[in-house]
């Protein structure tokens, strides 16, 4: 805490306790430049302050309308606190100094209170596709100008995202796709990305996994807080479900996963075989993506802690391409991928 200016959070720390005074400790961070801190004070209140270094020059700030420079943090939850959907309360507002105060809800992620309750897991990931399908309904309609509504997975995200895995998992780690492969794999690309674009588009928080809710107990049983949703935006309702059901930061068996997305289908009124074929295309997408982004993590910001998940992440699209052989486009990236990694 040494090379930062805590004035701003502790002149927020006096909004919000009253001039109480609060013990400031700092808690682990994850793959973003954001730094988090727990507030306690001698009465037992608690808070948890973050911090967005340089935020006015980052995507942090919602520039899409010149009239106003508000976090996307800040619109997004009181978008889905208005829907009726759990996210931590506000204590405190400092964004003009990169500083925001929220409500402390203690250390249990999804992912920490299943490491601790294994037997608690089914009945976790049931609450976690209900309420998404849920939140995803009372999302269908959003409000004019928001800023979820402002940005999409579009062909070009998509397409950015699937190339990634090339810039990262293979070109930085060494593997240069031959020519023939190379154009495959592009063109692979192409149609993957326009395919997704073309379904539409709802509500996606962006990042629906286990390290992205928080666990607390409602009447003896088990209730899920959405954090770290500022990247919301538009897209395929199966995308969260892939974070959530493809979590690398988790494994599960088909089994349990196919379950799961016939509960979606059921609660979301769906076709539940339009909805596998889906999940395993995002699959595909997002699983290269994130393979890609863990690399990039370790070389571009110097955090290795994501290096293990990356052989994991690339089976998850082994997998899903094995379950779509019948298609041709599929079959090739499948292909080149043995050849690229083989073993």
């Amino acid at each position: 805490m040494a090379d930062l200016d805590l004035a701003p959070l502790r002149a927020l720390l006096h909004e919000a306790f009253g001039g109480e005074e609060a013990a400031i400790t700092p808690m682990p961070g994850g793959a973003s430049t954001r730094k988090f801190f727990r507030a306690t004070t001698a009465s037992g209140r608690a808070a948890v302050a973050f911090f967005v270094p340089d935020a006015t020059r980052s995507d942090e700030i919602d520039k899409t309308d010149g009239a106003r420079a508000r976090w996307p943090f800040l619109e997004v939850q009181a978008l889905l606190a208005s829907r009726g959907i759990a996210v931590p309360r506000i204590l405190a507002d400092g964004s003009r100094d990169g500083w925001l105060l929220v409500e402390d809800l203690g250390d249990d992620t999804l992912a920490q209170y299943l490491a601790a309750r294994p037997d608690a897991r089914e009945r976790c990931y049931q609450v976690a596709v209900r309420d998404l399908a849920a939140a995803q309904r009372a999302l269908a309609e959003l409000p004019e100008g928001s800023v979820v509504g402002q940005r999409a997975f579009d062909e070009d995200l998509l397409r950015w995202e699937i190339h990634h895995f090339r810039e990262w998992a293979l070109e930085a780690r060494g593997v240069t796709l031959p020519a023939a492969d190379r154009a495959i794999f592009d063109a692979v690309a192409e149609r993957l990305a326009r395919r997704i674009a073309s379904w539409p588009r709802g509500f996606v928080h962006r990042d629906y996994q286990s390290r992205n809710l928080m666990v607390r107990d409602e009447a003896g049983a088990p209730a899920l807080v959405w954090i770290d949703f500022q990247d919301a935006l538009l897209g395929p309702g199966v995308y969260d479900l892939v974070a959530l059901l493809n979590d690398s930061y988790q494994s599960f068996d088909r089994a349990f996963v196919e379950a799961r997305l016939a509960e979606y289908a059921r609660d979301a009124g769906r076709d539940v075989d339009e909805v596998v074929r889906e999940f395993d295309l995002v699959t595909v997408q997002r699983k290269l993506k994130d393979a890609g982004r863990f690399v990039f993590i370790d070389r571009e910001k110097g955090n290795p802690a994501f290096l293990q998940f990356v052989e994991p992440t690339i089976d998850k699209v082994r997998a899903s391409l094995a379950r779509l052989l019948h298609e041709p486009d599929m079959r090739a990236l499948a292909d080149v991928l043995a050849r690229a990694l083989p073993g």
